[in-house]
């Protein structure tokens, strides 16, 4: 089986025909052509096709983050307000306790007020009633102990003198 090619020598040889060094040229030249069109491919297609979606996610990442600035500082500026609207109203929740105080102590001193007055009333009547009572006693004590001075006195056999007895309960009543 004689061929005129020399790759079917090769091939019947039982090598491999790639490494035939009698088709090396034509093999070196569709591998050069095949490489640069792949490389116009890539470098005109591809790669900016590429390029451009980086470029694209570049740009995406960049205004992701000034929106996540921005974001941020409206956060700080919502904090700092939520903070301060907190400290007005604690102000305020301290300042109307301090009115209810200023007002609960008002009236607990108008009552204590109206309370005191009441008891010095009442002691005052109580002190006049101690008093007749007093006067009324001091003075029963006198008569009881006037009459058992004319009983004892008349048991004893003796005159007795209103007057006198009267006079004497009077000086011992007084000390």
């Amino acid at each position: 089986m004689a061929t005129d090619t020399p790759g079917a020598d090769a091939a019947s040889s039982g090598g491999m025909p790639q490494l035939d060094f009698s088709t090396w040229g034509n093999q070196i030249f569709w591998l050069v052509l095949t490489l640069i069109v792949i490389y116009f491919i890539l470098s005109r297609i591809a790669l900016p096709r590429i390029a451009a979606i980086l470029a694209e996610r570049q740009g995406t990442i960049t205004s992701d983050l000034a929106a996540a600035e921005d974001l941020k500082a409206k956060a700080e500026e919502a904090e700092a307000a939520y903070e301060k609207a907190l400290i007005d109203a604690r102000a305020e929740a301290h300042r109307i306790v301090a009115e209810a105080k200023a007002e609960i102590q008002g009236d607990l001193d108008a009552a204590m007020a109206k309370a005191d007055a009441e008891i010095a009333i009442k002691a005052a009547e109580s002190e006049k009633a101690i008093a007749e009572i007093r006067a009324g006693a001091l003075e029963a004590v006198k008569e009881v102990a006037s009459e058992t001075a004319q009983e004892i006195v008349t048991a004893m056999g003796g005159s007795t003198d209103a007057k006198a007895i009267s006079a004497a309960v009077d000086a011992r009543v007084k000390g």
